[in-house]
């Protein structure tokens, strides 16, 4: 089987003895690698700097030596990170803002009636969207890519990580914090990109990177798809299309939709998975409370590699796996790979344990998690069974968007009703206008219909709701997309 050169920071191994002569973007008999820069580009602004896809981008391109400015509605977590870098980021959105730009980045939660958009194109500066930069970003990398209807975030924290641990000092755009390092993005010395790619808009086509990993292809965001499932699969395969034909996708056989997909693949292709047909596949795993163990079976000439991981869940093991295909395939040695999933520390907001808390009749585990759709969320409720079967689950969810509430509602209900006490916080609309007819309580209703309890709630209610409810031994799921992670903190502090 074909495997990637590590002494080739760019290309399939091709040259003589299975080394590739590319010279490329190296210093000669250095190997350092020069990041080529965007022209007569000196100073970036980005509309909507705070949201978690552009603010890593902003950081990276400061270390870069660009100058970065940004404005944004809110003053949050990743605002303030960007401020103590000496990033200038206004409150609010004003013609003014853009003073000096020579290209003005657009997050896609931004419309083309912002003040600061419409100031750019009557000034004739460069408008794009966040997609574009990342791409433009990776255009002189060895760029990585990972995509997937879910767990993106924590496949390409995985894959940084173990890149890192083999010494092969990767940069890094993620949708999360890393743990670890409590940042989501990095700036490297080698030529490695790690990026999180984005099909929820499809935007993930703008970017063509090296090496490429799906992992797993769900409705979501279907608006976009023109409600055409196939629309979606396709897109997928035209984002591996991409990769050039010396290139590598790495891909989760388990998942029936990208299986679906698997034939229509002309590039070289890795599967992984639990699969007896997968080429990195996961036999023998075991959870012990949050411990995962597992043994990696890799195409020869490679050995098979037991894993302890502490990061709960089958998906997880999928994650894994996909981050050591392509470690290996760079030429990570087996002891870093061990070594760096040992000490995986995970993702901020991805089953993320905050802490003990004692309510007035007993102490709980809250665990805050990003999931918003019912797959994740189903795949969450499975690894909290598996880490505590015998404990009683407390699931605070917030529905995020109401399309995706609208479009998925059955499953929503069908997964919300494995909790053992449920409560809803109204919809989280994320700029989205009401939908007549979907809210917290039609779903709530539907959950009743079922036979199952659930309560509504605000952040208020659900602290006195809690206190009346908690006993010893408990742990509350705070579970979404939207600003339930806050409360969530804000109810580990209060309480």
């Amino acid at each position: 089987m074909a495997r990637w050169d590590p002494s080739c920071k760019v290309h399939f191994v091709t040259g003589p003895q299975g080394h590739c002569q590319h010279k490329g973007e190296f210093v000669a008999n250095s190997g350092q690698f020069i990041a080529s820069r965007m022209g007569c580009v000196e100073q970036i602004h980005f509309v909507g700097i705070g949201g978690v896809g552009m603010c890593g981008i902003a950081e990276v391109l400061h270390y870069q030596g660009y100058r970065i400015t940004g404005s944004d509605l809110g003053e949050g977590s990743t605002v303030q990170r960007l401020k103590s870098l000496g990033i200038p980021v206004y409150m609010g959105h004003k013609a003014e803002h853009i003073k000096g730009a020579d290209v003005v980045v657009r997050s896609s939660a931004v419309g083309m009636g912002n003040p600061e958009i419409v100031a750019a194109r009557e000034q004739m500066i460069p408008v794009i969207p966040r997609a574009a930069m990342l791409a433009e970003l990776m255009r002189f990398r060895h760029g990585i890519a990972v995509a997937g209807t879910h767990g993106k975030t924590t496949t390409t924290s995985l894959v940084s990580s173990l890149l890192a641990e083999g010494g092969l000092d990767p940069s890094f755009v993620i949708g999360g914090k890393l743990n670890s390092l409590g940042v989501n993005a990095q700036l490297g010395q080698s030529p490695y990109f790690v990026v999180e790619a984005d099909e929820s808009d499809a935007s993930f086509l703008f970017l063509k990177p090296m090496m490429a990993i799906v992992t797993n292809i769900d409705a979501d965001h279907m608006d976009n798809y023109e409600n055409d499932f196939d629309k979606l699969r396709t897109t997928f395969l035209e984002f591996l299309h991409h990769l050039p034909f010396y290139g590598l996708a790495v891909v989760c056989i388990d998942d029936p939709e990208v299986r679906k997909i698997l034939p229509a693949i002309e590039r070289p292709t890795l599967t992984y998975g639990f699969a007896e047909e997968a080429h990195y596949r996961a036999i023998n795993w075991t959870q012990n409370e949050l411990l995962s163990e597992f043994t990696v079976v890799r195409p020869v000439p490679y050995t098979a590699l037991k894993i302890q991981f502490q990061y709960p869940g089958r998906h997880n093991v999928l994650n894994a796996l996909a981050a050591i295909a392509i470690a290996t395939q760079l030429g990570v040695d087996d002891a870093s790979i061990v070594r760096a999933l040992a000490k995986f520390q995970g993702v901020g907001r991805r089953f993320q344990m905050l802490g003990e808390k004692r309510f007035e009749n007993g102490s709980a585990l809250i665990v805050d998690d990003y999931g918003h759709h019912p797959q994740e969320i189903l795949s969450t409720i499975d690894a909290f069974r598996h880490v505590w079967p015998n404990k009683r689950l407390v699931h605070v969810f917030q529905p995020h968007r109401y399309t995706r509430t609208q479009s998925l509602q059955d499953q929503f209900v069908d997964v919300l009703s494995l909790a053992d006490e449920l409560f809803l916080f109204d919809i989280y609309s994320a700029g989205e206008p009401e939908i007549p007819g979907i809210t917290s309580e039609s779903l709530a209703q539907k959950i009743r219909n079922k036979d199952k309890k659930v309560t509504l709630v605000n952040e208020q209610s659900l602290k006195t709701k809690l206190n009346q409810l908690i006993k010893d031994g408990d742990v509350i799921l705070m579970q979404g997309a939207g600003s339930i992670g806050q409360i969530a903190v804000n109810l580990m502090k209060e309480l």
